[in-house]
């Protein structure tokens, strides 16, 4: 099994994060050494994002001897340049849970979308993590036919799930709290909050060496094998052989694992950061200082950094390819919700790779019996993608019913094979994009 895909694209710099509003305002530098040589351990986690860092310092305090090998610098993927939304349940809504598994199924996965939260909070509070973490989410309807709905579930939250954290917010009180005639109405959940992402997986990092994980950056995995007695993993600059192995590399799997990438689809998101905002223009913007997420298919999403940018994300590509030009691709649809800010200067434009899947829930597997992967989270992993390294470790630890609550969901894998997933993903998520545009 090799890893050949080269995943850098023109908005990456070998070795460094992307030019990001995140990368410019990191609490720290990280220089862990490359591999060199040949190593034994207990466990080798391959990935330095939110699953990986999680997957090591869980593992660590109970014990275990880790290594973990990341291709570039920690959080240099999606953890290190997502929108920074840390939401509560699962990217895909209780009812149609409820239809595919059965209330009292869709409730287990909603109380392991609440363990997210916890998990994360809780390490966030722990290791004190500098991550400017702030309460709320609001969710927008961009139509004003979805309000009805989303007023059902919120009821809906909090009868059946006895979620009291929600509520539902009318167009008037919408318009007061974002600034833009663009929604009609929404929902408000101050469970969920928002982050800056970056510094979260530098935290994560830091409380994971600090545990006792050796950890390794600038250092490709080049392939695996599996055998009676372990894995062994063969990287640049060396080998390791461990007991276990975790697959923790979401939308840059590449060809790691070819059963893995066929469930778990990359695509790109891009997210711009303004020049810094009066106090009275970004309390315009959105009032109550809430990361704003909105009802559209290909979703914008939008918060207020510490120092009062806009940091609005919007626009999707397939493959690797990114725009050439990231700022003007990301302004129109911000303008599109903020007129106001068609003359904003744009100091920061970046872009990163996610992962999908055809459910729109996370893809927990067991490759082989002393191989775990996760990854998929379909733009919900801040808390998500943290919790499940705790249910890797779990799992490795011998205690598997959390990890088990996902994997029994059998995700199905992209049809089209390896050659055509990648055009039917894009064809199908294309149509998705026109229905937005249409209003249908």
């Amino acid at each position: 099994m090799s890893l050949s895909l080269d995943l850098l694209t023109a908005n990456d710099r070998k070795g460094q994060h992307a030019a990001s509003y995140y990368a410019a305002t990191a609490t720290r530098q990280t220089d862990h050494p490359a591999l060199a040589g040949d190593t034994v351990c207990d466990v080798c986690v391959i990935g330095g994002g939110y699953t990986g860092l999680s997957s090591a310092l869980h593992l660590a305090e109970r014990g275990y001897k880790v290594v973990l090998l990341e291709a570039n610098r920690i959080g240099w993927g999606a953890s290190g340049r997502n929108g920074g939304q840390v939401g509560t349940g699962q990217r895909v809504d209780q009812t149609v849970l409820e239809k595919r598994h059965g209330l009292d199924q869709a409730k287990v996965l909603w109380q392991l979308g609440l363990d997210s939260m916890d998990v994360t909070m809780d390490l966030i509070k722990r290791h004190g993590i500098a991550c400017d973490y702030t309460p709320g989410v609001l969710h927008a309807d961009h139509r004003k036919d979805f309000v009805p709905e989303t007023r059902d579930y919120v009821e809906r939250l909090q009868s059946v799930y006895g979620y009291d954290k929600i509520r539902f917010i009318d167009e008037n009180e919408m318009h007061q709290m974002v600034g833009s005639p663009a929604y009609h109405g929404g929902s408000l959940d101050m469970g969920s909050g928002h982050v800056h992402p970056l510094n979260l997986a530098l935290g994560l990092g830091a409380a994971a060496e600090k545990a006792g994980a050796t950890l390794h950056e600038m250092t490709r995995v080049e392939g695996y094998e599996t055998s009676s007695d372990g894995v062994m993993v063969t990287a640049a600059g060396g080998t390791v052989k461990a007991k276990h192995l975790v697959l923790a590399c979401n939308g840059y799997l590449g060809k790691l694992d070819r059963k893995t990438a066929a469930h778990v689809m990359p695509i790109n998101n891009f997210i711009v950061a303004s020049e810094p905002l009066s106090e009275d223009d970004a309390k315009a913007l959105i009032r109550d200082n809430v990361a704003v997420a909105d009802s559209k298919f290909v979703i914008n999403y939008f918060r207020l950094s510490a120092d009062r940018r806009m940091l609005f994300g919007g626009g999707e590509s397939y493959g690797y390819k990114f725009p050439d030009d990231i700022r003007s691709f990301v302004r129109k649809p911000m303008c599109e919700i903020y007129p106001q800010l068609k003359d904003v200067r744009l100091d920061y434009g970046w872009g990163g790779t996610l992962a999908i899947t055809v459910k729109r829930m996370p893809y927990f597997s067991r490759v082989a019996p002393n191989v775990l992967s996760a990854g998929g989270y379909s733009g919900h992993g801040v808390a998500m993608a943290t919790f499940a390294g705790k249910v890797l470790a779990e799992a490795i630890d011998g205690t598997a019913s959390r990890f088990d609550a996902f994997a029994d969901l059998k995700l199905p894998s992209f049809p089209g094979g390896s050659n055509l997933r990648h055009p039917i993903l894009m064809l199908a998520m294309s149509w998705f994009a026109l229905r937005d545009k249409l209003g249908i």
